[in-house]
């Protein structure tokens, strides 16, 4: 009789441990300017091969090349360029706070900051983005106040959530942000029912749905891409591959997909990979995606590859998964200095005002700590207010509590 053989299972493992040398050898980088740039209206199966390539905009030697570039000013780059210095001082500040004592906790964006910087202003006012905890260039780049997300953050007594949240877990109706859920890709399926709900009103706004790479494990991922494609929502699905999970590297979530972002191709979603240290890349593929949205064609999936270059939060140390020199080696390099090298190729930057504009910046944002450490404790007396129990959790103070408060005097 023929031998059966015995099954093993088979558990990915990182290319590098602690200790070894840093690869990226898997990371296949297309030449700048080399992806083509499709039709809004392309078919989904047309353009398959974009799930696997890196749309680039930025060449090596700083120049925007190709069909993506050309769609922002040199007024709107260097707000961008200020925006994204703005989020790296002000994680500076905010993970020393936390050294001090000051919050319990802190989740910086170090290496990823033109993902959300730039994606936010491809978008509209009254678009809602459904975000991770790593998403905060959305509210800095629509000017939302640094001293809210640090009353928050301190949970004081200006936080405008009232102590309802765990810091960094912003939330703003009014600059698109949706509460930040701690229970990872949730908030992904809750992004695709608020667009159908828009298509639903006949409205114009669109959603947008955010997830880490490690969070695409989960169901909710799977389920919105579900409903996204079936009822073809006006929502950008969003994948932040930074690389690494809490602790494990991208080959667990990913499995044998090959990219994140051909995780769409099965649903028939358009999907698309680009360069998420590419600040002009990453506003021409939201872009793209937003129009398609807004012309009633459907979700568009987009992965941006770039790298955590910090740890996951301040409970998590990095060198305990990951060579300590990989961020170095990381190969599409550091997202404020690439698009400062292609402002200064332009000529309207320079390292003089460069210096000024992190001095002025580094400023801005400790002046604002300043203001939110100048606010008392929350519920400082110990207990909770009337205020801070029913504010937020009703639209409306019940009629029998109000004629109870009255009665007692209140």
């Amino acid at each position: 009789m023929n031998e059966v053989a015995h099954l093993s299972l088979h558990v990915p493992e990182p290319a590098v441990r602690p200790g070894g040398q840093p690869d990226f050898s898997n990371v296949k980088i297309a030449k700048a300017g080399a992806v083509p740039r499709p039709a809004v209206d392309v078919a989904p199966e047309e353009i398959r091969d974009l799930a696997y390539s890196i749309i680039r905009v930025l060449n090596r030697d700083g120049e925007a090349v190709g069909p993506w570039a050309g769609l922002l000013s040199d007024e709107e780059l260097l707000t961008g360029l200020r925006n994204m210095m703005k989020l790296r001082a002000f994680d500076a500040r905010m993970l020393m706070a936390q050294r001090q004592g000051k919050t319990s906790f802190y989740m910086q964006h170090l290496g990823e900051e033109a993902v959300s910087c730039a994606f936010r202003k491809a978008l509209a006012k009254g678009d809602m983005n459904f975000p991770t905890y790593r998403q905060a260039g959305l509210l800095i780049a629509d000017d939302y106040p640094m001293v809210e997300m640090m009353n928050q953050i301190y949970s004081n007594e200006a936080d405008p959530l009232r102590g309802r949240q765990l810091p960094i877990m912003y939330s703003s109706k009014a600059h698109g942000f949706f509460t930040i859920s701690g229970n990872l890709a949730t908030q992904y399926v809750q992004a695709v029912g608020w667009a159908m709900a828009s298509a639903i009103r006949n409205d114009t706004k669109i959603a947008a749905a955010w997830i880490g790479d490690g969070s695409t494990a989960e169901s909710d991922f799977h389920s919105a891409l579900v409903f996204a494609s079936t009822y073809k929502a006006p929502v950008i699905l969003n994948i932040v591959n930074n690389q690494w999970a809490i602790s494990t590297f991208q080959g667990i979530a990913r499995g044998g997909s090959g990219t994140f972002a051909a995780r769409g191709l099965g649903f028939g979603i358009p999907a698309l990979r680009v360069d998420g240290n590419d600040y002009l890349a990453v506003h021409a593929v939201a872009k793209w995606a937003a129009e398609r949205a807004r012309r009633n064609l459907g979700p568009t999936l987009i992965e941006y590859v770039t790298y955590r270059v910090g740890a996951h939060s301040t409970s998590d140390d990095p060198s305990a998964y990951r060579p300590k020199t990989e961020s170095e080696a990381w190969p599409l390099g550091d997202p404020v200095l690439r698009l400062k090298k292609h402002l200064v190729l332009r000529g309207v930057w320079s390292e003089e005002r460069h210096a000024q504009a992190e001095a002025e910046i580094l400023d801005e944002v400790i002046q604002a700590q300043k203001q939110a450490e100048s606010h008392g404790t929350l519920h400082a007396g110990g207990k909770p207010s009337v205020r801070d129990i029913f504010e937020g959790v009703y639209a409306e103070m019940p009629a029998h509590i109000r004629r109870q408060r009255q009665k007692a005097g209140y």
